[in-house]
């Protein structure tokens, strides 16, 4: 099944492109890779996935629904774009459990459940302002997951990881793919990407200049 399906889509910033022209189809069950510099406009574009930051040009839709006309904001989504942002003077579990109120969706097990995925402790009085930046990192990544969304968009999120939290959300992103979860990830790192990805879209000027 197709979730995410980008036709002609261009994103300007007065007469400059941020992106151009982006083709990019995605599947549920599979990982989408994006590849690309610093300023290849792959952190631009996934906000626009997730109607964060409106497109000039084109179509970009999830789950049959144009973003922009149809909806605003896509359901069941989970993101991480760029350094995740939490309230340095609270726990984890208590940024997570801030975040989860606003829905109501959530109980205190299924946040614990998702922190826990990470490899952090939800019981960790810590606050997240001396946190590191690979535990603020898993975090991100326990709250793009706590929903158990069935699209997530993950922008760089090995940065900031050691080897072992790497190999981690490596296990986690193929564990979520056989659930049949449609994932995007974004990376500099072309070893993740070929690592994890089914499709690769290598990212340039704002541009693909190469689908593999």
């Amino acid at each position: 099944m197709e979730t995410i399906v980008i036709k002609k889509a261009s994103k300007k910033i007065r007469d400059t492109y941020i992106y151009k022209d982006i083709d990019v189809v995605c599947e549920s069950g599979s990982i989408v890779g994006l590849i690309g510099k610093n300023g290849a406009g792959k952190t631009m574009l996934l906000k626009s996935i997730c109607g964060l930051t409106p497109y000039d040009e084109g179509e970009i839709s999830v789950m049959g629904k144009k973003i922009g006309s149809d909806v605003e904001i896509p359901d069941s989504i989970g993101v991480i774009i760029e350094v995740p942002g939490f309230l340095p003077n609270l726990s984890g579990y208590k940024n997570l459990k801030y975040l989860a109120d606003i829905k109501g969706k959530l109980n205190k097990e299924q946040i614990y459940e998702a922190i826990r995925q990470v490899g952090l402790d939800p019981e960790d009085k810590k606050r997240v302002g001396k946190y590191s930046l690979g535990m603020r990192q898993r975090l991100g990544i326990a709250q793009a997951l706590m929903e158990d969304p069935d699209i997530l968009l993950l922008d760089e999120p090995m940065n900031g990881l050691d080897n072992k939290g790497v190999s981690d959300v490596k296990e986690i992103l193929r564990g979520l793919r056989e659930k049949g979860k449609t994932i995007i990830l974004a990376s500099h790192h072309m070893e993740d990407i070929d690592e994890l990805c089914d499709k690769v879209y290598v990212m340039d000027g704002g541009e693909i200049i190469k689908k593999n």
